[in-house]
């Protein structure tokens, strides 16, 4: 981070919104001397998509996006593109000339983002292959029980949750049904709610996974289980850097961003969602081709 994004970083709100108005002005009049992203980290919600893109901007050939500024990891584009256009998009990303000094300095230059929401969304992946046919995606998947509750107290923590997990769990469905008709059909629409309030339906990968299949070849699309950046950081950081085609790198110390203490979910509540996901991990599994070694339901 330059010393300018890092004064911005630490200014007022006030001041960071009009330094962003001011560079977004900039990268808009620069916005055909830079080009669209190299890679997309689609999610899943809490499955650590900010740790890994936290820890690829570590590596040499990362660039971030325009402005670097601290917590910056994505332009929302693919389920806001009713308020933006391409050129405001490539407006994110590191101009030719940056890239080309990046290149001379480390041998390679990639730039991307990331959202947890192009994964879910339902028209994120088609519209990413309009846009984007040769992006590479990393689709990370997490244990969808643990995924759900993660899910819930980070609500809780930004003051977005009232309701007790089972509480939520119970009213998830009524939440998103005002919007759920919409949300389906219109690919310009963003429903809070579907955002928010999908413990449960969101950790059912495998109508998502289909979708990004659908639409982009094996070879574009690389799938990893969150637990390996938990238990072998290194070594799923490289398998990483191999399908970006990266040069490999040390991190030395993984860096792990919104961590989240919380208190154990309750033994009942663990059981029912386990035993409600088993058969949806489980096509999943057959759809991949690959063991994902999730929990199976407690006994009672």
């Amino acid at each position: 981070m330059t010393p300018l994004h890092q004064a911005k970083d630490a200014s007022p709100r006030w001041l960071r919104d009009v330094a962003n108005t001011t560079t977004r002005g900039w990268g808009m009049a620069t916005s055909r001397f830079r080009t669209g992203p190299d890679f997309l980290i689609m999610g899943t919600k809490r499955g650590g998509t900010t740790s890994l893109w936290n820890n690829l901007l570590r590596h040499p050939q990362v660039i971030g996006m325009f402005p670097q500024l601290r917590g910056r990891k994505s332009s929302d584009y693919f389920f806001a593109a009713d308020r933006s256009s391409p050129a405001w998009y490539r407006s994110h990303f590191p101009s030719a000339w940056h890239r080309r000094a990046r290149v001379r300095a480390a041998g390679n230059a990639v730039a991307g983002e990331a959202s947890p929401y192009y994964m879910y969304g339902p028209h994120c992946a088609a519209q990413i292959r309009l846009a984007l046919p040769d992006v590479r995606l990393l689709v990370l998947l997490r244990d969808p029980t643990e995924r759900a509750y993660s899910h819930y107290q980070e609500r809780r923590q930004q003051g977005a949750e009232s309701l007790g997990f089972e509480a939520a769990l119970a009213a998830e469905a009524q939440r998103l049904a005002p919007d759920e008709e919409r949300w389906q059909a219109d690919p310009a629409y963003y429903s809070e709610a579907h955002d928010f309030y999908s413990y449960r339906s969101r950790g059912v990968y495998l109508p998502q996974v289909r979708r990004i299949r659908e639409q982009f070849p094996p070879g574009q699309v690389l799938f990893l289980r969150s637990e390996d950046f938990t238990r072998h950081y290194q070594s799923a950081f490289d398998t990483v850097t191999d399908f970006l085609g990266l040069d490999r790198h040390d991190l030395g110390m993984a860096e792990h961003h919104n961590s989240i203490r919380r208190a154990p979910m309750a033994a009942a509540t663990r059981r029912e969602l386990a035993a409600f996901f088993a058969p949806h991990n489980a096509e999943l599994e057959q759809f991949l081709g690959r063991e994902l070694e999730w929990q199976a339901p407690l006994p009672r």
